[in-house]
């Protein structure tokens, strides 16, 4: 005697409707370049990178293997910097 069975339903990306979900948010602005942050900025602008510091997101940074970077994302004990060369997480102080 065999058993017959059904076929499990999948979810492909037509089952699921995103745009219902973000209904009402504000999309997310978008991301300046390495270029645009550090347009019309001066030395005395940056603050020296120490591990020991807390930084908050916006913050200009001048570290001394990096460059100049500006923090995009802050979570926990670690900092997200945009560099010329791309983003890096590097600790602070929470």
């Amino acid at each position: 005697m065999s058993i017959k069975r059904t076929k499990q339903r999948s979810f492909s990306s037509r089952d699921t409707d995103d745009s219902t979900s973000a209904f009402g948010s504000k999309p997310a602005p978008p991301q300046k370049t390495w270029a645009e942050e550090m347009a019309d900025k001066t030395d005395s602008d940056f603050t020296p990178y120490a591990m020991t510091s807390r930084f908050a997101k916006g913050t200009l940074l001048s570290h001394s293997k990096f460059g100049r970077g500006v923090v995009v994302g802050v979570e926990g004990p670690r900092v997200e910097v945009l560099f010329e060369d791309g983003a890096k997480k590097l600790g602070h102080t929470p």
